[in-house]
């Protein structure tokens, strides 16, 4: 009987592409992922700088010595020679901090080498790096300028050994060029780099800014939400309490049971409307659906709700709704909730029965909200709350204005302007 195998090659190839991911975490970065890296990377920011040109100094001083006595190039160099060959190359131990002075500092040690006929491809390697690395880090402008000198410098002092020899460099000055060129080139990749680079960290803190302000945006909305609904609510509860509290210190003896009923019963459905609201407030935060699902705006099909409820605690609010056509829910829900704050503020601070004013019409461009009392308003020196802050917030949020205030004739007022198109930038 044979066994079915495929279903562990699955497994196995997991098995194994997980140990390659160990091993190339173990040996860490491969070889040319360390060449990008140092190609990209400014040479006077790098890591052990001065130590990895010590190193290169020592190597470039050896290649010297190999081409001073095996490349045929002129005499080979004498004791003055050689010192000025090796001093050549120990200026490159600080060629990252200070590339303009290193390369002078050589070509002050290499003038009188040539000067005095040594092996001319001997210095080759050690010049050609101080002129990469003045072309690196340093402006075009001052590249080329530096390039043009040392040229000049070298067909001058060849000029003065041997004229041949002048015509020759001469002709070889492309390899100078070269390298200065392909400094320039390597100087402008990394800036593009670099570039590239600040726009991502700038994007990714641009993102996390936008999610900051969503985040505060959204929780300023809860805010207004439960401030509004706590506020309508407990103020409803609070005269419904007062009433049945009343009715029953009124006449212990012959209690009205139906008024105190009626009482009870409101409160208890002033209450499941408070929940019921209270958790489509709250279903942001958590994690249901969509990290930015929102529950069901209030609308103005809820204002008669409201109406009704300020009745019931005692106000005499006559409505006037003249709405053609259903607002954007953004701004049903901001008329919504500027109404019924309104209308809590007239239940608290009106008086006993006051009479309120409800209108609410739409006009070209711009549903209009009006809400009206003949109270007296809040007693002088009281604590201010957050209600009309909250109600001007709401407005803001679609793009419109709300004022509120006292009246001239007594009472208090409060008119709102809110636009029917969305713009860009409301919430």
């Amino acid at each position: 009987m044979t066994r079915s195998v495929p279903s562990a090659l699955p497994s196995r190839k997991g098995a194994l592409r997980g140990e390659d991911e160990s091993v190339q975490q173990i040996t860490g970065p491969r070889l040319g992922e360390r060449i990008m890296a140092a190609v990209n990377r400014d040479p006077r920011t790098a890591p052990h700088g001065t130590r990895n040109d010590a190193l290169l100094a020592v190597v470039l001083a050896a290649a010297a010595v190999c081409a001073a006595l095996l490349i045929d190039d002129g005499r080979r160099p004498d004791a003055l020679g050689w010192t000025l060959l090796l001093a050549a190359h120990v200026p490159i131990v600080w060629r990252r901090r200070r590339p303009l002075l290193v390369l002078a500092a050589m070509v002050a040690l290499i003038a009188p080498y040539h000067a005095l006929d040594n092996n001319h491809a001997a210095p080759t390697l050690v010049a050609c790096v101080a002129l990469y690395t003045v072309a690196v880090t340093g402006r075009p402008l001052r590249t080329v300028l530096t390039g043009a000198v040392v040229l000049s410098v070298s067909l001058t002092v060849m000029l003065t050994v041997n004229a041949h020899r002048a015509l020759e460099l001469l002709q070889t000055s492309g390899w100078i060029i070269a390298v200065l060129f392909c400094g320039i080139d390597v100087r402008y990749y990394r800036q593009y780099v670099s570039s590239i680079v600040e726009r991502a960290v700038r994007a990714e803190r641009t993102r996390e800014e936008e999610a900051r302000r969503r985040v505060a945006e959204e929780r300023l909305r809860i805010a207004r939400d439960l401030h509004d609904l706590l506020a309508h609510t407990i103020t409803l509860i609070g005269v419904q309490t007062s009433v049945a509290a009343h009715v029953l210190a009124a006449d212990p003896e012959r209690l009205d049971r139906e008024t105190v009923a009626k009482s009870l019963d409101d409160i208890a459905g002033t209450c499941r409307a408070a929940r019921g609201e209270l958790r489509t407030t709250l279903e942001v935060l958590r994690e249901h659906g969509l990290p930015d699902a929102r529950g069901p705006l209030p609308g103005l099909d809820g204002l008669p709700d409201l109406v009704a409820a300020a009745r019931l605690a005692g106000a005499r609010v006559d409505q006037d709704l003249r709405v053609r056509a259903d607002p954007p829910p953004a701004v049903g829900a901001a008329a919504y909730r500027i109404v019924q704050e309104a209308l809590t503020n007239a239940v608290r601070h009106a008086g006993p029965r006051p009479a309120v004013h409800l209108r609410l019409y739409d006009e070209p461009g711009a549903l209009r909200v009006s809400v009206t009392d003949d109270g007296t308003g809040p007693a002088p020196g009281g604590t201010p709350g957050f209600g009309l802050v909250g109600m001007r917030e709401r407005a803001r949020s679609v793009g419109g204005t709300l004022d509120a205030g006292p009246r001239p004739d007594g009472g208090f007022e409060v008119t709102a302007a809110l636009p029917l198109t969305m713009g860009e930038g409301t919430i």
